[in-house]
């Protein structure tokens, strides 16, 4: 038996993939029992590099710290999947003099780095005369280039669906706007939502950039924590971990959050009421319908 990429492997082979499977564990175990070795080794947890956490004002300043990187997520989040609509749509245009200028603005946003618009924004526009704040460039760069991502994601998502059904809804006689808005983008929501809130979480982890244009975000509070030498010792590798552990907890929040629309959008089990109750039965209907 094969499938189309590959053959399935025969009882050697998957004996052989359990072994080659052990053998990459243990050595991934290997190596995070090596570091942590030399973490504790070179004295990484003594007390007095964790002593920072217990003042109240470094609380506070990562409290801060995290609100200035939510913010920024939120705002260049919002400003993102509006302009990815709006080209997307742009796109998807029967006029051509519409659809090419917007295939350029997608294509040239989605090949530029972000650090580049970032410093770009930042510390380029100034020498034109226009000075703007360190959130606001964040804010910018992000909604550009993540935007060009979710205008591919929304065009991929509205071409896949089967002409049928725009073409039944133009049969009933419903303009362009109501066939977009009343029949593809419910349709197309639903199995682009993953791919939707894995591009937001890239672009949760895209706001660490911001500490290269100084905008006081998390990465921007640890460097700064983690190299104090004169109070704790220089404890960068505590700090990061605390980092590296709230970035987690905000990219799996976004992901139960994907999890849990999901769930939301797909099919529910509807009961018809009928005048016989021994006639009703659970059919499956779509969650959306009216």
């Amino acid at each position: 038996m094969s499938m189309v990429l590959f053959d399935v492997p025969g009882p050697k082979a998957r004996v052989r993939h359990k072994i080659m499977a052990v053998i990459g564990i243990a050595a991934v175990a290997a190596a995070l029992v090596y570091v942590v070795m030399r973490f504790v080794v070179t004295d990484q947890f003594t007390s007095r590099r964790l002593d920072w956490i217990n003042y109240k004002q470094i609380q506070l300043s990562l409290v801060e710290a995290i609100g200035n990187t939510l913010g920024a997520f939120a705002v260049g989040a919002a400003l993102a999947l509006v302009f990815g609509a709006i080209f997307a749509a742009a796109r998807l245009s029967d006029h051509g003099w519409v659809r090419a200028p917007a295939a350029v603005i997608v294509e040239v946003f989605r090949a530029i780095p972000l650090v580049i618009m970032m410093f770009f924004f930042y510390y380029g526009l100034p020498v034109a005369g226009v000075k703007l704040s360190a959130f606001t460039a964040v804010v910018i760069s992000l909604m550009l280039y993540n935007g060009s991502v979710l205008a591919e994601i929304f065009r991929a998502g509205i071409n896949s669906l089967p002409k049928g059904q725009s073409e039944a809804a133009y049969a009933l006689g419903m303009r362009k706007t109501q066939v977009m808005t009343f029949v593809l983008l419910p349709q197309a929501l639903r199995a682009m939502l993953p791919t939707i809130i894995s591009q937001l979480v890239v672009l949760l982890k895209d706001t660490a950039l911001g500490f290269l244009i100084t905008f006081e975000e998390l990465l921007r509070w640890g460097t700064r924590i983690g190299g104090d030498a004169v109070n704790f010792g220089r404890p960068m590798i505590p700090v990061m971990i605390v980092v590296a552990l709230v970035y987690i907890g905000l990219c799996l929040l976004l992901t139960w959050l994907a999890t849990y629309l999901e769930k939301r959008n797909r099919r529910n089990k509807k009961v018809i009421k009928t005048d016989n109750p021994d006639a009703e039965k659970p059919v499956l209907m779509d969650a959306s319908a009216g």
